[in-house]
Order: C-alpha cells, then sequence, then structure tokens
C-alpha cells in the first residue's frame, strides 16, 4: 500500500491508540480576548471520544498551556482545564509553554516510544495553532495522525494585511494542508468512534 492509498484507506484504529487532548482550557472561553469561534458542539465531540476511550481501555493524554501573557497564565483560572477534562485520569499529563504537544514536560515522543504506540488521535484547541503543529511534528517523526476536525475548534485571526479570516475558514485550510501533504488524516470523531467500537480493547 503505498503512502496515499494509506490515507485515503478507510480509518482503522489501533488497540493502544492514543487520545491526544490539547490545550482544553477555561481560557478560551475569554471572548473579549480571542473573538469569534467556530464549531459550537468541539467540546461535545472531544467528551465522545473521552467516553469511547475509557470503554475501551485506550490511553489518554492531557496538554496545558502556560502562557507568559493572557488568559492562558499559569495559576490563574483561565489556566485550568475544562470540567469535562479535569475529571479524567490521564495516562500522561503534559505541560508546555510552545504550540507543539511534542515540546513539553514530559517528553511526549518518548513516552510514546517506550509504549511503542504509533497511533494519535488529535484534539483540542486551537485548530489551527498547537493542533496543526502537533500534527505536523507527528507525520514528521512517523507517527500515524488521525484528525477529527470537527472535535476542535479555531478562533477568527487577522492577518498581516488587516484582514480577518474567519475561524470555519482558518479551520479548512488546516484540514486542507494537513490532508494533501499527508501529515494527518482528516477524519470526522464519528468515524474515530465506529473504529474504536471495532477494535475496542475493554480491560
Amino acid at each position: 500500500m503505498t503512502n496515499t492509498d494509506a490515507f485515503d484507506a478507510p480509518l482503522t484504529l489501533d488497540p493502544d491508540a492514543v487520545l491526544l487532548l490539547i490545550d482544553v482550557q477555561r481560557g478560551f472561553e475569554d471572548r473579549d480576548f480571542w473573538g469569534p469561534r467556530d464549531n459550537p458542539e468541539a467540546e461535545q465531540r472531544m467528551a465522545e471520544l473521552i467516553t469511547a476511550w475509557q470503554a475501551t481501555g485506550r490511553p489518554i493524554v492531557t496538554v496545558q498551556h502556560a502562557s507568559r501573557v493572557g488568559p492562558l497564565v499559569e495559576g490563574t483560572p483561565g489556566h485550568a482545564l475544562k470540567d469535562f477534562v479535569a475529571g479524567i485520569t490521564p495516562d500522561l499529563h503534559i505541560t508546555k509553554t510552545v504550540n507543539s504537544a511534542f515540546y513539553g514536560t514530559p517528553d511526549l515522543h518518548a513516552w510514546l516510544r517506550e509504549r511503542g504506540s504509533r497511533q494519535l488521535v488529535i484534539t483540542g484547541i486551537i485548530t489551527n495553532v498547537c493542533n496543526e503543529t502537533t500534527a505536523r511534528m507527528a507525520g514528521n517523526l512517523g507517527y500515524d495522525a488521525i484528525f477529527p476536525t470537527d472535535a476542535m475548534h479555531s478562533f477568527d485571526m487577522t492577518g498581516p494585511d488587516g484582514t480577518t479570516v474567519p475561524a470555519a475558514e482558518l479551520a479548512r485550510a488546516t484540514a486542507t494542508t494537513l490532508h494533501a501533504m499527508r501529515f494527518a488524516k482528516v477524519v470526522t470523531t464519528r468515524t474515530v468512534l465506529d473504529a474504536a467500537e471495532k477494535t475496542a480493547v475493554r480491560a
């Protein structure tokens, strides 16, 4: 099977596929700071994936960003994880100060290699920032990155020419790039849930 065939084939999920929940933090609810967002159902889709991972015994990794300024500064209410993520016990919790989950503490790459895990389902906030950066690195490092775009969201952003690009358009550009350049397999949450059920590994 060629690389192109692998990305276009129906999704299959490893028994030890890792669910990566990136920066699902309360500070992203500050609309005065971040502006309009897309995909209001993103948190519900993430919660569905968490439930499926817990039911099938697969590993979950949470990632928490600590900014120097803004709503995600460590020690402030916005730094805290949202309740539906804070209430789980992850197999690994990573703290980071940059975009990629691979540049955090503990080291995600080392943990995955030690486990022998090769497949990552990437979710969280922000689609075209930390999620995309992590997916690109995952692809470069040889992981099978799965990118359910309805289990994440973005915000409107203003470019260097002063034009504001809507969040949904930014998310679509991310999905297009990751798919076209084969960094990640871009899918829906429903596709992931169906694949997880087919290869359930309940304890």
